[in-house]
């Protein structure tokens, strides 16, 4: 629905232009429109794919011998319950900063001075970098200051311990940036949007 009308529109796959955690809705709409409903067609077959992060290493250690999307899904679950905090006892904002995503050149440079630093191909010669992983070598997973900081299983994610106040975390969350761009030369985007 357009806010300043009250219209009801409706966008196609194509019209949102998705792709990792974006869509015009963090763009050229945002602000503009509120999200009524959504409508998903899925396939009958499941694709599955295993290879990202800790999926593949979480399915054999619950013992799973024929993949399935029940199988997949709790493996996921138990990965985030694993690194994230639960809301209900500390207030966050879930993943803060999105994957960076840098030119292969540029990765392979870095891979050079970093020979640890993970990388995951992606489509147009760029690789995706993991922030959490940036975040940790710049020693951030853990870091307090007085009611506010990095939680200590997920780098990630900025966390508020009951007092901190809103402008406490986006001033975190700036240092957090800098540093990493200091250090290895990649800008961070925030995932949340801030206002």
């Amino acid at each position: 629905m357009d806010i300043a009308t009250g219209e009801v529109h409706t966008f196609d796959n194509a019209t949102c232009e998705f792709g990792y955690r974006e869509s015009i809705f963090k763009k050229s709409a945002k602000g503009k429109y509120v999200i009524a409903s959504v409508l998903f067609k899925l396939h009958k077959t499941p694709e599955f794919n295993t290879s990202y992060g800790a999926i593949q290493d979480t399915l054999k250690d619950m013992g799973v011998k024929k993949l399935s999307i029940k199988a997949v899904s709790d493996a996921v679950i138990h990965i985030r319950q694993s690194k994230l905090p639960d809301p209900a006892e500390i207030g966050n904002a879930g993943s803060f900063f999105k994957n960076p995503t840098v030119d292969k050149i540029d990765y392979e440079g870095l891979k050079t001075e970093f020979p640890s630093i993970p990388g995951y191909k992606q489509p147009g010669d760029r690789v995706k970098i993991p922030a959490a992983w940036l975040l940790d070598q710049a020693g951030w997973k853990g870091k307090t200051f007085d009611q506010i900081g990095v939680h200590k299983n997920q780098p990630l994610v900025l966390v508020n311990y009951g007092e901190g106040k809103g402008a406490d975390i986006r001033d975190l969350a700036f240092k957090v940036r800098a540093s990493v761009a200091e250090k290895f030369g990649i800008e961070l985007t925030p995932e949340v949007n801030i206002i």
